[in-house]
């Protein structure tokens, strides 16, 4: 397993943009996505978004790390 890339927040809406996430609001720095299939997650707009963080997000968006590394590479 590689290890999660350090990523801007606008890098994962991205990428799970394409998992079926979408942009339901945004409040100050935070961008709250929502999906059917999944639970509601909120990604910070910030610059650089730490390991942990990440690894919280795609816990919440049942997303494995292989998975979303894939879907970053493409």
């Amino acid at each position: 397993m590689d290890r999660l890339p350090i990523l801007s927040g606008r890098e994962i809406v991205n990428i799970l943009g394409v998992v079926g996430y979408e942009i339901v609001r945004r409040r100050g720095s935070h961008i709250r996505l929502s999906c059917p299939e999944r639970k509601s997650v909120t990604v910070p707009d910030y610059k650089t978004v730490s390991r942990g963080l990440l690894v919280k997000i795609l816990r919440d968006a049942r997303i494995s790390h292989d998975d979303f590394i894939r879907l970053y590479k493409t």
